[in-house]
């Protein structure tokens, strides 16, 4: 029922800021709670934001490793899930990936949709 594609990737300076948009199909976006999920060679998948359904926006969740540098947000009227990141150090360099689920916790561990990632690259 929900089909994503991530971007907004690309190489970027230690300090800099990208901001990752996921883009779903359909009409359904809006009953799923959505995550953003992380992926560099040799390391386990980390998530590192989610977001819960609201039509105010509604609550998040943060991997200590981002908190108060990455915000998540989303916007309901374009199908679209967000993540703006600031201060971005080399060690948040990988394959980002956007997920939901219907269910929040369930996003946070195994979510039942995937998109296909995009990669993003911090310099020291």
């Amino acid at each position: 029922q929900v089909q994503l594609v991530e971007s907004g990737g690309g190489l970027v300076q230690a300090g800099g800021s990208l901001r990752l948009s996921c883009a779903a199909s359909g009409r359904t976006f809006s009953s799923y709670a959505m995550g953003w999920f992380r992926q560099a060679p040799g390391k386990e998948r980390e998530c590192v934001a989610a977001i819960s359904w609201s039509w105010s926006g509604g609550n998040t969740y943060y991997a200590h490793s981002v908190k108060g540098r990455f915000t998540i947000s989303r916007d309901n009227a374009k199908n679209t899930v967000y993540l703006q990141m600031n201060s971005l150090k080399p060690e948040d360099t990988a394959v980002y990936h956007c997920a939901a689920d219907q269910n929040i916790n369930k996003v946070l561990a195994s979510p039942d949709y995937w998109g296909q990632g995009t990669q993003v690259t911090v310099s020291s």
